[in-house]
């Protein structure tokens, strides 16, 4: 599958993508309401908040994280509590991750990457499976990040993989460098393992 490259893209123009895409998403799925998953940490916030101006239902979406660290909701680095403060008052339903949950197929999958080449919580260490299982695992980062040093729960490249279109919001040189032989198979990093097994349209914003 081809991956479409953005360069440059400035928050606004990404939460335009998102939400043409969205609203796509929700006439496709009629009376249906759909499912997306967000990363965490400091680049998707902005985007966000920049999405809240878009006329989107949000009554009908349903909003899983990608990964969390296991803090409660009102901890600082609990993904699901910012997400939940940022979209819950607009209506959307926001799924905190629970040991034993079965997330659902993504009409967008939206993701990060680390410069280790991790996904969600998938980190190297972790070595994780193209073809886990298990949607949702309980991962222990090795290094703990000095930033969130806490275990963590995941979505895996099975779940991850089953949505209608995955992007990726990359910023720096190094990261797209790396990012770039992952989808040229030049690596075996988590990035790379998800890459190889999507069969839905890739987009990177950097």
């Amino acid at each position: 599958m081809p991956i479409e490259v953005i360069d440059n893209a400035s928050d606004r123009a990404i939460a335009d993508w998102i939400a043409d895409r969205l609203l796509i998403a929700l006439q496709r799925a009629g009376s249906e309401g759909v499912a997306i998953t967000l990363p965490g940490g400091s680049t998707p916030f902005p985007i966000l908040a920049e999405l809240t101006h878009h006329a989107i239902d949000w009554r009908r979406v349903c909003v899983w994280p990608g990964d969390d660290r296991i803090v409660p909701e009102d901890h600082a680095a609990s993904n699901v509590g910012r997400i939940r403060a940022l979209l819950e008052p607009l209506g959307a339903r926001i799924v905190p991750l629970a040991e034993g949950a079965v997330p659902p197929r993504f009409a967008l999958a939206w993701l990060g990457m680390g410069n280790d080449g991790h996904v969600a919580s998938l980190f190297p260490n972790t070595d994780p499976q193209a073809d886990d299982p298990l949607p949702l695992r309980r991962i222990t980062p090795d290094p703990l990040p000095p930033e969130a040093p806490f275990d963590r729960l995941t979505l895996t490249i099975p779940a991850l993989a089953d949505c209608d279109a995955l992007f990726f919001v990359i910023r720096g040189a190094e990261k797209r460098a790396l990012f770039e032989a992952a989808a040229l198979g030049a690596n075996d990093l988590p990035v790379a393992r998800l890459l190889k097994v999507v069969h839905a349209p890739v987009t990177c914003f950097t």
